[in-house]
């Protein structure tokens, strides 16, 4: 009980519990679906990269990491790869990165909206209004509609003009990607594979599905122990129920239980902006 209770109190420890744990149940389907080894090594990078991550952010920068400076950059750099990303079907969603497409939008999304959560300050609604119109232009109805829906949660908690606005720039913002087309097939073992890995076999099933639920156990276990940071947490769990919800309903990443990095590296990041205990305001 003494254990539970203290990983409960340390959201970002938990949180990298579920980071490992869900990558590992991602590999566990991947190897039964016979997915190329270069699928698994790259997921296995990403997860030893997005750990790295948490450690490096919270060792250099704990204090100006939630700047509103640190969202206007990530927002803009979803606003390059809307110009200047690579093109698939119209969609400018991707990067590549030493031969591999890496989608932006989920690396820096997730951490925006729980920095956002933690200091809404000018700049930072600026950085986000950006990455509403980034998403807009990309399109990315997946990452737009994200967008939206923690917004939503944040606004439910906090009242304010500024996260208003935010709001109703993203829900605009979001009405754009569903008008434009959005036609890009499944790829294997990224999308779809909540339906398709029970085909392969049910353990690799219930692994997907049980990997994607460990996802949001950080934020709801935040919601249960932490009252002061119960709208961090909130989003944080929204963010990456929102994710699992878009790829259960069209051909989106399913986060770390399938092959790719992006996401991996996104949960990490997201991690990293999460208060250290609960109470806390590092």
């Amino acid at each position: 009980m003494e254990t539970r209770d203290t990983a409960l109190k340390h959201p970002r420890a938990l949180g990298i519990a579920c980071a490992i744990t869900a990558t590992g149940l991602g590999l566990l389907y991947m190897t039964l679906a016979g997915a190329p080894l270069v699928y698994i090594t790259v997921n296995v990078l990403s997860l030893i990269m997005g750990l790295a991550l948490i450690v490096v952010i919270r060792l250099t920068a704990p204090g100006s990491m939630f700047s509103g400076s640190a969202v206007v950059v990530l927002g803009s750099l979803l606003l390059v790869t809307a110009l200047f990303g690579v093109t698939v079907e119209g969609a400018s969603r991707w990067m590549r990165v030493g031969g591999l497409s890496l989608q932006p939008s989920l690396i820096v999304l997730p951490a925006m909206l729980v920095a956002f959560a933690r200091s809404r300050d000018l700049l930072a609604a600026v950085g986000m209004v950006v990455a509403a119109a980034a998403l807009a232009l990309q399109p990315d109805r997946a990452m737009a509609g994200v967008l939206v829906a923690a917004l939503g949660v944040l606004a439910m908690y906090r009242q304010e003009r500024r996260v208003v606005l935010t709001l109703t720039v993203a829900f605009l913002g979001f009405i754009v990607t569903l008008i434009r087309p959005d036609s890009l097939p499944a790829v294997p073992y990224v999308d779809q594979i909540l339906y398709t890995s029970f085909d392969v076999h049910a353990l690799a099933g219930i692994a997907v599905l049980c990997g994607a639920l460990l996802l949001v156990v950080p934020g709801v276990a935040g919601q249960w122990t932490d009252r002061t940071n119960r709208d961090i947490h909130a989003v944080f769990g929204t963010v990456w129920l929102g994710i699992v919800v878009a790829a259960a309903l069209g051909n989106y990443p399913t986060p770390l239980v399938g092959y790719g990095g992006s996401a991996i590296l996104g949960y990490g990041l997201s991690l990293a902006f999460l208060p250290s205990r609960m109470g806390s305001d590092q």
